[in-house]
């Protein structure tokens, strides 16, 4: 199935979720994640291994990490080649100050906010999803 590449129907219908549970960023200096642990996401850097991990998890391991996040799901399945989809989110969060932390996957998008203004980033995308903003004619694609 091929993923939705329109910008206004991406934003139409993200259907954006709020996951249960606190999620933090972890950076390991080996080539695997120490056993035990699952994460729900790891990319190799030049600088190790980042993984995202359930706070839980990483405070039980005694692993350091950084930014408490909530964990919201942009339902959609958006297509890998979509153009301004996560530009315009982002956007959305940076007006109204909220940091975020974009992973792309196969299927869908994920947004990484801080814990305590997870809610009010959830309000905000659904708003848009509502009322979608006007989309500049260069970030248009036409529908397969």
């Amino acid at each position: 199935m091929t993923g939705e590449r329109d910008l206004r129907k991406l934003l139409r219908h993200m259907t954006p979720q709020l996951q249960p549970g606190t999620f933090v960023f972890c950076s390991f200096s080996g080539e695997e994640v120490p056993a035990g642990l699952a994460p729900i996401a790891t990319f190799r850097e030049a600088e190790g291994l980042s993984a995202i991990l359930a706070l839980d998890d990483a405070q039980r391991a005694g692993v350091p990490y950084q930014f408490e996040s909530g964990l919201i799901t942009l339902t959609i399945h958006s297509s890998l080649d979509a153009v301004g989809f996560l530009a315009a989110v982002s956007a959305v969060l940076a007006d109204a100050g909220i940091p975020c932390n974009a992973v792309a996957t196969f299927h869908h998008d994920y947004l990484f906010v801080p814990r305590d203004m997870a809610q009010r980033a959830l309000d905000l995308l659904v708003a848009v999803a509502v009322a979608p903003m006007p989309v500049p004619a260069r970030q248009q694609l036409p529908s397969d």
